[in-house]
């Protein structure tokens, strides 16, 4: 098509990351489209393959990796790092910008029809390329990620608020639509993979017990649980109706740290929630404290209103003893 207008306004964005971000912005708006066309576009959510982490690969998941490093390339990204590759890519030999990538998160759901996206977070490039990623998430100097669902969006921040962005249709160009998303601190939506409960750590069944036991329970609430299995979907859900998102560790070989990877998916999510007045733990310490220790590692992830996440903190802290008494007497956090 013709463009009338810039694929994204830059009138928000850092004058040294309007090249990457019109660089993925412009890959995105493409993806978004792909996505939309659904079977039309050919067999997207066909297994090619696993990853370095063992998890499957689809088609479009693959297909987005290589459109993104292409675009990328004269955009100042010196380090490409992304859930798809072993190892960090130089794209740019003397580019100033490190940048992390999960080209298409919820690649599960792309033949169920529900909204899945992209995460992407920007450091300032060290030479040493997985140093550059290996590092305080809170040196982050931009992270969001793009939705690709019945509204196509951009959810970004620049170290100073978080922005929200629309995909009109008519232009296929992001709008920015609110200049400072702020999470709603009052919910009654908690997200998390129930099936696991048997594997969770007393703590997690605590709180979740408590919200499951509703208005006769401690907290004198009704709760409605939530579970997408896409974090750009759950992410956007928090950002515009609050709650809180629980992927914990448990006793499943293989989810001792969560499921999560602290450089792709727990960095971004942590920016953008704590830029629009929310938090981010590991279920007790900040993620924005943390640093990955491997390229692909993973942690533990809660996120969401800010009293969600604080109180849930509140539990792990508790002595043992004390978290296995809740369960008999479910009294201490009676509201």
């Amino acid at each position: 098509m013709d463009r009338e207008q810039p694929v994204i306004s830059t009138e928000h964005i850092p004058e040294r990351l309007k090249a990457p971000m019109i660089a993925l912005a412009t890959v995105a708006e493409r993806l978004a489209m792909t996505i939309a066309r659904g079977p039309l576009g050919g067999a997207l959510g066909e297994a090619v393959g696993e990853n370095t982490d063992g998890d499957q690969q689809k088609a479009l998941d693959v297909m987005a990796d290589d459109e993104f490093a292409e675009a990328l390339q004269g955009s100042g990204v010196r380090w490409y790092a992304s859930e798809e590759q072993e190892e960090v890519v130089a794209i740019d030999k003397d580019g100033p910008l490190a940048l992390a990538i999960d080209p298409l998160d919820g690649s599960s759901n792309i033949d169920v029809n529900v909204s899945i996206g992209t995460l992407f977070s920007i450091y300032e490039a060290k030479d040493d390329p997985n140093e550059s990623f290996l590092r305080p998430v809170n040196e982050q100097i931009a992270a969001g990620y793009f939705i690709y669902g019945p509204q196509g969006g951009l959810v970004v921040t620049f170290g100073d608020g978080t922005l929200h962005y629309v995909l009109d249709p008519e232009t296929r160009s992001f709008v920015l639509v609110n200049e400072r998303v702020q999470i709603p601190t009052e919910s009654t939506e908690y997200a998390i993979n129930a099936s696991n409960y048997r594997h969770w750590q007393p703590p997690v069944r605590a709180f979740i017990d408590d919200c499951i036991a509703g208005a006769e329970g401690p907290r004198a609430t009704n709760f409605n649980m939530r579970w997408v299995a896409s974090l750009v979907a759950e992410t956007h859900r928090i950002l515009s109706r609050g709650g809180v998102f629980l992927y914990p560790s448990d006793d499943r070989k293989g989810y001792e740290r969560g499921r999560l990877r602290m450089v792709y998916e727990c960095a971004p999510v942590a920016m953008v929630i704590e830029q629009a007045g929310g938090k981010a733990t590991d279920g007790v310490d900040p993620i924005l404290n943390q640093s990955a220790v491997q390229l692909h590692g993973r942690t533990p992830l809660i996120f969401g209103s800010a009293d969600n996440v604080t109180r849930i903190a509140t539990y792990h802290e508790l002595p043992p003893n004390e978290v296995s008494a809740l369960f008999g007497s479910r009294g201490l956090f009676r509201t």
